[in-house]
């Protein structure tokens, strides 16, 4: 509005600064200089308007910008020290993974190594129903009942006592290797055995015949043995044929390595 009254002044003053009276011809111009100089005048006013209005406009979209800024930042920061925290407990995972990875295959190694020493020294019995194999990272030592026991007893015969004295030799040369001996016997039910009445008995009592050989005449320190009896209960062969039960008749020898440097680096105490 102020463009306006301006332009009304200017026109004012022109007309009465000139002494003459004007010709129609030159009123018209003067007319027509007027409108073309308000048509101007409204033209900037609209444009002022506009101006107004995309600055405020930009205004606010800077202010929300700068707003999301200030929030992506915020995040970008917080998400960095997230990002550096779990990068740093990725490494000392990878870094205990290694060690533990380390430590099993030391333990397969001499898992590997105790199983070759034990087939060189009961190689002349494994014609006699003897095997060494490994299953599950423990190596498994696996007498048939013929091999330490005459028909239905408990009690070790001299063939028998000569393969637990070889085997006795490499032990007593491996201190941390823990033994369960386990004994088993096949599905049929014992009859006129005395006191042993029944699969259990016979398992169990023949698994502490071993255990008492090896602990009191060979000198295994009986901390190290644990003495089960499997029954007929984990059988290795299931047909019902007289070459399969003599199959489940058998001592099992469990050799496992001590696992404390194991069980100390994933925070488990150890089984005594």
């Amino acid at each position: 509005m102020k463009i306006k009254y301006l332009l009304l002044a200017l026109t004012l003053v022109t007309v009465l600064h000139s002494c003459k009276v004007m010709s129609p011809k030159a009123y018209n111009a003067l007319i027509a200089g007027r409108d073309s100089l308000q048509s101007r005048a409204n033209n900037l006013e609209s444009e002022l308007a506009r101006l107004q209005s995309d600055t405020a406009r930009l205004h606010r979209e800077m202010t929300e910008l700068q707003r999301n800024y200030n929030s992506l930042n915020s995040n970008y920061n917080a998400n960095s020290s997230q990002l550096t925290k779990v990068a740093g407990d990725l490494q000392k995972r990878e870094a205990r993974l290694r060690e533990v990875e380390d430590i099993l295959r030391k333990r397969d190694e001499a898992t590997n190594a105790l199983k070759n020493k034990l087939q060189q020294a009961l190689l002349g019995f494994q014609q006699s129903g003897l095997s060494v194999d490994i299953r599950n990272g423990k190596v498994y030592v696996s007498l048939m009942d013929k091999l330490l026991f005459p028909s239905a007893s408990i009690v070790i015969d001299d063939k028998g006592k000569q393969a637990l004295k070889q085997l006795a030799t490499v032990l007593n040369k491996e201190a941390d290797i823990n033994l369960a001996i386990e004994g088993h016997t096949d599905n049929q039910k014992v009859s006129n055995l005395g006191q042993i009445k029944d699969n259990w008995d016979l398992s169990v009592l023949r698994a502490t015949s071993v255990s008492r050989y090896l602990t009191d005449v060979e000198k295994i320190d009986p901390k190290r043995i644990t003495a089960t009896g499997k029954g007929e209960f984990q059988p290795i062969d299931t047909a019902a044929t007289p070459e399969a039960r003599a199959k489940n008749r058998r001592i099992e020898i469990v050799l496992t390595p001590k696992l404390d440097e194991l069980y100390n680096l994933i925070g488990t105490p150890a089984v005594k």
